[in-house]
């Protein structure tokens, strides 16, 4: 069966969870070590599940999977993770370590409208990673995250005032600033790996752009280059900018240019002609992404050299 659950609001996903309202319609900490004390959780029987909110979540999974997209993970080791509204999440016979640090954070994206976390919020883009990108925390990384988790349930049992939204945004912005840092940080501590990854990449870009794909399927994609690497597009390309301060379609196109280049000096072709062998159905294109990159147009290139 492939219908999805979707939770619409913060007071439902309360419900389902067979635990007290909210104390704010828009934003809720959970403990999800109480989920323990119910024979069995709510929708945790395979069901694909999605909801209207933000979710950042550090869980301590002692038993049963989590899929996310077709990926599965053992969070044994504790690991945070994020969802985006409307992400699809399946939970199978899930049991939870009773820990301080397995906590989760939902907030509903009317909570930050009006604010400059609304606009600011797509530049995390941790929260498209897949689940098997997770970030792993150090113990200091979770105590530093749970006290600010902390200060959120602080203000939850505070009364409503003009200043509340205001403070829920800034702990919310200042926990996703710190997760950048993280993300970064794990991103230098997997150097080795990343370090494969990019040799893995450039291989496959060369030998698309030496084979009859080119001809046939058209430029590679970032979601191609992801695929062959068994990540998401977005981690892989946060990766890349670590290590070569290009993002994927930027790997792409130098090596795009690399070969035009070679193409324009190394024989007659024409720029129309170049331009189809390398996968562009309009010149145009072409030319305008080769001046982008180069300051001058392909015959300019061409004539100087």
């Amino acid at each position: 069966m492939n219908d999805v659950f979707k939770i619409e609001s913060i007071s439902q996903f309360h419900s389902l969870l067979q635990i007290p309202p909210p104390k704010h319609p828009l934003i809720s900490v959970v403990d999800l070590s109480i989920l323990n004390d119910q024979k069995q959780p709510p929708q945790s029987d395979g069901t694909k599940i999605s909801s209207s909110f933000y979710s950042i979540t550090l869980k301590h999974l002692k038993e049963g999977t989590l899929i996310y997209g077709r990926k599965q993970v053992d969070f044994q080791e504790g690991s945070l993770f994020f969802t985006y509204p409307d992400q699809v999440v399946t939970l199978k016979n899930a049991v939870f370590e009773d820990s301080r640090y397995s906590w989760g954070l939902i907030f509903h994206s009317d909570l930050i409208l009006g604010t400059p976390l609304a606009s600011k919020i797509a530049t995390y883009t941790f929260f498209r990673y897949e689940v098997n990108e997770a970030l792993h925390l150090s113990e200091d990384e979770k105590e530093g995250l749970s006290i600010i988790i902390n200060s959120i349930r602080t203000e939850l049992n505070r009364p409503i005032d003009k200043h509340t939204k205001n403070v829920f945004v800034s702990a919310i912005d200042l926990l996703l600033n710190h997760c950048s840092r993280y993300y970064d940080r794990q991103f230098v501590t997997r150097e080795n790996e990343n370090c494969t990854i990019l040799r893995a990449i450039d291989k496959f870009l060369s030998n698309y752009f030496a084979s009859s794909s080119l001809i046939e399927k058209g430029l590679p994609t970032a979601l191609q280059c992801a695929e062959h690497v068994n990540l998401s597009p977005n981690y892989l390309s946060d990766l890349l900018r670590k290590e070569t301060g290009k993002s994927t379609q930027e790997h792409i196109h130098y090596h795009l240019l690399e070969i035009a280049k070679d193409r324009l000096l190394g024989s007659n072709d024409s720029v129309k002609e170049i331009a189809h062998s390398l996968g562009f159905e309009y010149p145009n294109y072409f030319s305008n992404l080769f001046k982008k990159k180069m300051g001058v147009s392909p015959s300019v290139f061409r004539n100087l050299n």
